[in-house]
């Protein structure tokens, strides 16, 4: 349960995050732009493109329009997604969670092409191509090292081919 103090400091944070801290007012789906659009309480408005925000880069246009602003205005609901999004993090640019973030920028990385990767990928495909994985040294903290360690007390080695 809820103590008093706990109470009243979360009620005083709260006054104090809608007085610092821009909120949405309003949020539509804007179909012929293909945005969400924010407006924010500072009379801003802010749109990004669903296709770049967790759990509504598949969407409709309908699920799209169906937007709730959660009070006070600090999240953004689509109930027929079952989707949400922090208004602060959004500002921040970021759209989704830390791994589905980690995810999208890394798939934009794999997907580079620029003159060193190339060098970088003909000089692994001379040395025979990436080694199996049977091949590879295991992590320092995967389990056949830490069983390796509790038993010997120092970790495996592996000769080099």
């Amino acid at each position: 349960m809820v103590t008093r103090d706990e109470y009243e400091a979360a009620t005083a944070e709260s006054r104090r995050m809608l007085a610092t801290v821009p909120h949405a007012v309003a949020a539509r789906y804007d179909r012929q732009a293909h945005r969400i659009v924010v407006t924010l309480n500072t009379g801003l408005d802010v749109s990004f493109s669903p296709d770049d925000a967790q759990g509504l880069e598949n969407a409709s246009a309908a699920e799209l329009a169906a937007i709730e602003i959660t009070p006070p205005g600090f999240g953004l609901h689509w109930p027929k997604l079952d989707a949400d999004l922090y208004v602060p993090a959004m500002l921040e640019g970021i759209l989704g969670s830390r791994r589905w973030m980690a995810a999208r920028l890394g798939a934009v990385g794999g997907r580079s092409r620029s003159e060193a990767k190339a060098a970088a990928a003909r000089e692994n495909g001379k040395l025979g191509g990436r080694p199996s994985k049977k091949l590879r040294r295991p992590h320092s903290n995967s389990p056949e090292i830490r069983q390796q360690k509790k038993k010997t007390g120092r970790p495996a080695t592996r000769a080099r081919r």
